[in-house]
């Protein structure tokens, strides 16, 4: 389908909401304005885009509080200027005091369901895990970046000394979570002023908070992973019932893994491999795609959606039980991304009727996030997620740091011996999708979004739609979604009631969402040397390009204008 053809179709179906940026020196895209524009200030002042990303990052700990957070985890997807990737694991862990029946399941829950007696594993100290996002942060820019980690701070300081002013989008996540945040003194005095939440165009100052980016620009990541800030939040923990200690904090270390590599119509597809499940299930559904005219159903179509769905409930039935920390289970990574397996996989698929999939693999024994992409005129590119799960993490804030830290030990399953049981030292398994698409290996597209279970999938919807669908960057980060596990099939309530009432009769339990997962963001590497930024609607995404460049002493001649001997 050509691109005219595909919006000759859609025209009645979306429309795209927010405008893409261009640059010829630089592009940083993030989900808020003041972080991307940390970013275009490292690439102004001369830094890379592993500068510009780290940046980004910290001041998104000031401005988007609710979503990402030092005491948080991450993965970066990082292409360097050689053409080399590399994966930066950043995920938190189980803490060494943690055992497989540290939490009480809720009584007949649902083997998804990993939800415990009293929440203890969702808020509070309890639900805190060994954070990596600070240390992987601060390797990144170490081992890669050309900035001092003072520098690539300051935004961040100064934003959280001086405050900024709340948007909508993050005046809407307080009201949310509101109920829990106001059992929290701290996390009330901070974020809900007077016992309401603070609202759109009112300041958000963090004063404790700054004194803590001021402190680790002094002293560097040591100061939480075993200096003055750690010990803090260790004594923290001890005296409130969470199990984060100095040795976790000190002993924290980062791991580099090779990429997933996947082929798709002669395009090269990149992601993180285990324990992120994105790299091997984005390509196990694009292999299982790859046997269908994905161009000829057409997107939005009943047979298009149909098709997604199920190939979405086989990734998932087999991500259940097969995909965690490599460390603890042996992943069949060779059999979950082989053509063999996806035709396998294919030729059980009834294009009329919706099925219930079981995993077709067996592992072997041993949300609410932010993403950003950035790169530079020479080659670097950054593509990374990073958050402290859920909206506001743990939901409270460490006394006297402005820390809000994660509560990722609710992604573990309080059950024992399954896959993603508890196990100190464990890494999360996440969904996080930080993926790049090459075309003969030259990077066309890096992109990412933050949505929990919903991320994976999300992504692979982008990837269809700019190679399949042929969309520009900013129609396929806005285009509407669909997601599922099994048995509900999530749908934008932009998709036409006909459509909808026909998924029905295949046997699809239909359910209308506002929006499935969250703000995508990402860059094109246009044939010109240019790139393109784009940020969706689901999020206060801002794209933000560099151009222009030094003064240039140049000799210029005019017609009939003597030319020099």
């Amino acid at each position: 389908m050509t691109q005219a053809t595909w919006r000759q179709r859609a025209a009645t179906t979306f429309r795209t909401d927010k405008q893409p940026a261009t640059g010829s020196r630089g592009m940083v895209v993030t989900n808020h304005p003041l972080a991307s524009a940390a970013g275009a200030e490292m690439l102004a002042a001369g830094g890379n885009a592993i500068d510009a990303a780290i940046a980004s990052l910290f001041a998104l700990t000031v401005v988007e509080p609710m979503m990402v957070g030092i005491v948080g985890g991450g993965t970066a997807h990082i292409r360097l200027a050689d053409g080399s990737h590399r994966i930066l694991d950043g995920m938190s862990t189980v803490p060494k005091a943690g055992r497989a029946d540290m939490y009480q399941p809720v009584p007949d829950g649902a083997p998804e369901n990993y939800e415990t007696v009293g929440r203890t594993n969702l808020v509070g100290p309890s639900a805190v895990a060994a954070p990596g996002s600070l240390r992987g942060w601060c390797e990144a820019l170490r081992r890669f970046g050309t900035l001092s980690l003072d520098d690539v701070l300051q935004p961040a300081i100064r934003h959280a000394a001086r405050g900024f002013v709340a948007t909508p989008y993050l005046s809407g996540c307080i009201e949310e979570a509101a109920a829990d945040l106001r059992r929290d003194q701290a996390a009330s005095a901070l974020l809900l002023p007077g016992g309401r939440p603070l609202q759109a165009g009112e300041r958000l100052v963090n004063g404790d908070y700054a004194e803590t980016l001021r402190l680790i620009a002094q002293q560097g990541e040591g100061a939480l992973h075993g200096g003055p800030i750690g010990a803090a939040v260790a004594a923290h923990m001890a005296a409130n019932g969470g199990y984060v200690g100095l040795d976790d904090l000190r002993e924290y270390q980062v791991i580099e893994r090779a990429p997933i590599r996947g082929l798709y119509r002669g395009w090269e597809i990149l992601g993180p491999p285990p324990p992120a499940g994105s790299g091997v299930h984005i390509t196990q559904m694009l292999n299982m795609l790859e046997g269908y005219d994905i161009a000829g159903l057409g997107f939005g179509s009943v047979d298009g959606i149909h098709l997604l769905a199920e190939v979405l409930k086989i990734a998932f039935a087999d991500r259940a039980v097969a995909t965690a920390d490599p460390a603890f289970v042996a992943v069949p990574v060779a059999r979950l991304i082989s053509k063999e397996y996806a035709a396998e996989r294919r030729a059980a698929i009834d294009m009329g009727r919706a099925q219930r999939w079981g995993a077709g693999v067996s592992p072997g024994e041993g949300a609410h996030t932010t993403h950003m992409t950035a790169a530079d005129r020479d080659g670097n590119v950054v593509a990374t997620t990073q958050t402290i799960n859920n909206t506001f993490g743990a939901r409270y804030v460490i006394p006297g740091t402005g820390i809000i830290p994660n509560n990722y030990m609710n992604l573990f399953d309080p059950r024992p011996g399954v896959a993603q049981s508890i196990a100190p030292g464990k890494r999360v398994t996440t969904s996080m999708s930080p993926m790049m698409a090459l075309r003969d290996g030259k990077v066309v597209y890096a992109l990412g979004l933050p949505g929990g279970k919903r991320i994976f999938p999300s992504a692979m919807q982008a990837l269809v739609n700019l190679i399949d669908h042929g969309m520009s960057l900013q129609e396929a980060v806005e285009a509407p979604r669909v997601w599922t596990e099994g048995p509900a099939l999530e749908v934008e309530d932009t998709i036409p009631e006909s459509v909808q009432k026909e998924l029905r009769r295949r046997g699809h339990n239909v359910q209308m969402q506002p929006h499935v997962a969250g703000g995508m963001n990402g860059i094109q590497f246009n044939p010109d040397g240019s790139m393109t930024g784009a940020a969706c609607w689901r999020a206060d995404g801002t794209p933000i390009g560099v151009s222009g460049g030094p003064t240039l002493r140049r000799v210029r001649f005019w017609p009939g204008q003597a030319q020099p001997t």
